[in-house]
This record gives structure tokens, C-alpha cells and sequence, in this order.
């Protein structure tokens, strides 16, 4: 039965009998600072009256009532477990980012690079292509609909695009165009549910697209660390056939019926019931020691808890073996006993409480940040020397396919052994910062050796897939310093590479700078 269909039947019955229906409060936009930064069940406002009327737009069915009840928790675990978000019942950011991607009512987003879109996408087209078009001038700014159909507002919005970036102005989405747009730290879409008509019976290694990032963002749910690029590959073809193994299914590295079911098993708790609730670790309703075997509550908060550090397990509860070694992985990192079991000083670090380790990790390698990334000034995008950064983060990608600033930050964070961190996107880097993980602090005091991190659109959320990170090389006092960058503007001309940029604190986009200590 679909989603759509159950969560409909779930409503009517709760509908039986009961009285006349209250006016649901206003809705407010749930990204907005009158709603709270995670939404969860209990909670009345015009902030869960826009939530349901967004679930509604992907299908749910709801009655809005403004009441975050059970029908409106298991709507929010569907939606994620449909996204391939960690499924918790929480409307946080990416939860809410997710929802307004589109409205529910346009088609699904195809990767524009995919087979399934044509070379040139032109105004009167209609369908998944389009969605992702509009989806990624969105993220640029442009206040266009996200409806599937290539009208007017979409055919200025490009030819806008098109000409702030120097492009051939030519309202059409050819090679350049759509290189243009992916040229951020923007992923494939991930909004795809496997199991639908718009991803095919078997996925095979050399698919592409919005169907393939789905995939590997589940995959990643059970345990696997692949880069989400959208690209079948050997290293997802290896993840498929370790998941099939482990489910005792037949290996074949194909992606059909059977691992598809799979691969949604347990991320929304089975049954349309969910993970547990979530419990807070250091309530009397949890144990000292939370431990592997156990399924409760305490898990789920857990497991959540363990994603915000990082981790990328599926949030149903069971506390199994990839939450184990999660558990011990955070543990190490924190200089804490490493014993898979969750007490008291493990809450504690979970919960913030405990700061990490200040001392510099073995060599001090955060002192040749700047010598190992200024030694690659000059390699261009496309070349071996270039193609060979996305080593540090699992990609075999050329770096003419994909932005790669944060990627050749993970390189050289790799070379010295500065942190332990890896990852191709800012947001990464800046959230793990925020929250001083792996060594990696804010500081508002740059030095040469720190690493910056810009968000062009200002807001310093980090969200919208348009940012760029760089290891700073010089510092002036006030408000200038100079960069070296990877996949930055050639300054003589030709093709992107690794240079050294002049920026500043003071032109009209937010800096972070991020201290590796």
C-alpha cells in the first residue's frame, strides 16, 4: 500500500467519532526564527500547520490541524525514510530543507548530467530535469517555482544565471550551463525513492542520477561510507554487494526488488510504527550503561546523537553492530575509554559537556597545512595531479565533473595528518568545527594554516550549496587575508584550479575560519 493511501486511512480513522475540528493556527514558515530549530511530536503551533500542509504537498494526507501527533510523527519518518534522511521524527534542518526542495507536486528531480535528461534542456520541457533545474537556481537565489515546467520564470532565471557567470546567454541548459550549476557543493538529489516508477526495476554499476545518490545515501544509512555523487561505481557496486552479503541476499551488486526492500527495512521502524520515541540519555527511563542488543528510546537519541557527531547510521532504535562501532569511533575521538558502552562520561561528550582533546595529534601536522597546500598552486582541474585529490574522499571522479574546494581541503588534511576528518562538502567542515570535533574549532583570531570557509549567500547556515572553503595563507590585520583554494578561478585565465585568492571578512558574504589544533 503507498505511503499516500496509508497515511490516509490512518487519518479517517482517527477522524471517527471525534468532534468538531479546531481552526489550525497560521502557518509559519518552518525555517523562520518562530519555529523552533527541531520540531517534534506534542508540539502545537502554525509551525506544525506548515509542516503538515508541506507533508500533505509529498502525499501524506494529513488532517492540519496544527497538532504534531502520531499521524503526523509517522508522516515525518515516511518523508525521511523516502529521502534517505536520518529517520528520527524530528523536523530539523535537513528535514525542512528537504521539504521545501519541491512542493510534492512537481516530478521527482533527475540529475541534469544523467542519460535521462536531454543535452539541451529548453523552455517548454517539462518533468524531473526541469525540477532539478529549478531546484539549483533556487540555491543561486533565483525565486522561481519548482514545478516541473519550463516557462518564462525559468527561462529568465537561466538567462540571468548564465550571464552573472559569464556563460553564453542563451536561456538553454546545455554541457556549460549544467556544469555551472553542479559547480557548488551541491549533491545529486537524494529525494528519489528507490521503489518508484522513476527508478528502473534493476540499478546497475554505470547508472547515474538522482536513483544512484538515493542509493548510496541508503547504503550509507547501513553502515557504508560512500561519497553521495551519483555515480554507480566500483566503490558502490562494493558497498551493494557488503549489504546484500550481510542481508543474506544473493551478491550480485545489482540493485533490485530484493535489496531495495532491504535497504528500506527498519529505516522507518517497520510496520508504519517508527523508531522508539526518542529518550534523553541522562533521564532515570535509561540505563548507566546503554549497550549493543538493546532497542529503546535511548537508542534512537543515541543514534541521533551519534549522526550529529558525524556518524551516518539509520536511526530505527536497535542498538546493532554499526552503532557499536559509531559508539567506539566517537569515543576514540574524544579520548575516552573505547568499550562500545554508553555511560556516563560518553553521555556527557555526546551532550557536549565534555571538550575535546586541545593537544595537536601525533607530528603536529596542522603546522604543514600551509606548505603542502601551497606546494599545489597551479594544478589544474582535470589533470591527474588534481583527479588524484579525490583519493582522501573515496571519489574517482575527474575534477572537471564536480566542485572540489572541500575535497582538496580533505587531501591535504590527509598529506599531514592534521585531522582525521574527510569530507567533500563545506557544510561538513563547518558543522564539525562548530561542534569541536576532530580537532576543529572556530576561531575569530585567523592565522596562516587555518582553514576558511565561505558562504556567498550570506546567512553563514551553510546549507544551500553554495559555498567554498580554502586554507588561509596570509593574514594583512583588518578585515583582508589571501587563500590557496582548489577549484577556484584561475587568475590568468583558463581552466579552474589551485590558486591563491585575495579575500576579505567585509564583502558581503560570511566567513568562517576554522581552527585544526
Amino acid at each position: 500500500m503507498s505511503f499516500a493511501a496509508t497515511a490516509a486511512i490512518l487519518t479517517t480513522a482517527t477522524l471517527i467519532g471525534a468532534g468538531p475540528a479546531m481552526a489550525a493556527p497560521a502557518p509559519i514558515k518552518l525555517t523562520s526564527s518562530s519555529c523552533p530549530t527541531d520540531i517534534v511530536q506534542g508540539q502545537v503551533s502554525g509551525c506544525v500547520t506548515e509542516l503538515q500542509n508541506l507533508l500533505n504537498a509529498h502525499g501524506a494526507g494529513l488532517l492540519v490541524d496544527g497538532e504534531f501527533g502520531a499521524n503526523t510523527l509517522y508522516a515525518v519518518r515516511e518523508f525521511q525514510a523516502a529521502t534517505a534522511i536520518a529517520v528520527d521524527g524530528r523536523v530539523g534542518p535537513q528535514t525542512k530543507s528537504k521539504l521545501y526542495a519541491t512542493g510534492g507536486t512537481a516530478p521527482s528531480p533527475v540529475n541534469l548530467t544523467s542519460s535521462s535528461c536531454p543535452a539541451n534542456i529548453v523552455q517548454g520541457a517539462k518533468g524531473g530535469c526541469v525540477t532539478e533545474l529549478q531546484r539549483l537556481l533556487r540555491h543561486f537565489g533565483y525565486a522561481v517555482s519548482v514545478d516541473g515546467e519550463f516557462g518564462p520564470e525559468t527561462y529568465n532565471a537561466v538567462r540571468s544565471f548564465q550571464s552573472s557567470h559569464g556563460l553564453s546567454v542563451d536561456g538553454e541548459v546545455g554541457a556549460n550551463t549544467k556544469r555551472e550549476l553542479y559547480d557548488t557543493d551541491e549533491a545529486p538529489s537524494t529525494g528519489l525513492d528507490l521503489r518508484s516508477s522513476s527508478c528502473p526495476s534493476n540499478i546497475v554499476e554505470g547508472q547515474t542520477g538522482g536513483c544512484v545518490a538515493t542509493l548510496q545515501a541508503l547504503l550509507n544509512g547501513k553502515g557504508q561510507h560512500l561519497d553521495i555523487d551519483g555515480e554507480f561505481g566500483p566503490l558502490t557496486v562494493a558497498a551493494v554487494r557488503s549489504f546484500q552479503s550481510s542481508a543474506g541476499l544473493s551478491v550480485d551488486g545489482e540493485v533490485g526488488p530484493n535489496t531495495k526492500n532491504a535497504l528500506y527495512s527498519n529505516i522507518g521502524g517497520g510496520g508504519g510504527n517508527g523508531a522508539p520515541a526518542p529518550i534523553n540519555l541522562n533521564s532515570a527511563s535509561c540505563p548507566t550503561d546503554i549497550v549493543q542488543g538493546q532497542r529503546s528510546g535511548c537508542v534512537t537519541e543515541l543514534q541521533s546523537l551519534l549522526n550529529h557527531h558525524g556518524a551516518d547510521l539509520a536511526v530505527d532504535g536497535d542498538f546493532g553492530p554499526m552503532t557499536d562501532s559509531a559508539v567506539r569511533d566517537f569515543q576514540a575521538e574524544k579520548g575516552l575509554g573505547v568499550d562500545g558502552r554508553v555511560g556516563p562520561n560518553t553521555k556527557a561528550a555526546l551532550y557536549g559537556a565534555v571538550t575535546p582533546p586541545s593537544s595537536p595529534p601525533p607530528g603536529g601536522g596542522y603546522a604543514k597545512l600551509l606548505d603542502v597546500a601551497a606546494a599545489e598552486v597551479g594544478t589544474v582541474e582535470g589533470s591527474a595531479r588534481a583527479n588524484s585529490y579525490g583519493a582522501s574522499v573515496g571519489l574517482s571522479l575527474s575534477t572537471n565533473n564536480y566542485a572540489w574546494c572541500a575535497t582538496f581541503v580533505s587531501w591535504v588534511a590527509r598529506q599531514t595528518g592534521a585531522t582525521s576528518y574527510r569530507n567533500s562538502y563545506v557544510s561538513g567542515w563547518v558543522k564539525q568545527a562548530r561542534a569541536g570535533n576532530y580537532h576543529l574549532s572556530v576561531t575569530t583570531n585567523p592565522q596562516p594554516g587555518d582553514i576558511v570557509a565561505f558562504d556567498w549567500n550570506g546567512g553563514s547556515n551553510f546549507n544551500d550549496g553554495n559555498e567554498h572553503i580554502g586554507i588561509v595563507r596570509t593574514v594583512s590585520g583588518g578585515a583582508s587575508f589571501t587563500t590557496v583554494e582548489g577549484n577556484t578561478t584561475n587568475p590568468n585565465g583558463g581552466k579552474d584550479g589551485v590558486y591563491i585568492k585575495n579575500r576579505a571578512t567585509n564583502q558581503g558574504y560570511d566567513v568562517v575560519f576554522i581552527r585544526v589544533r
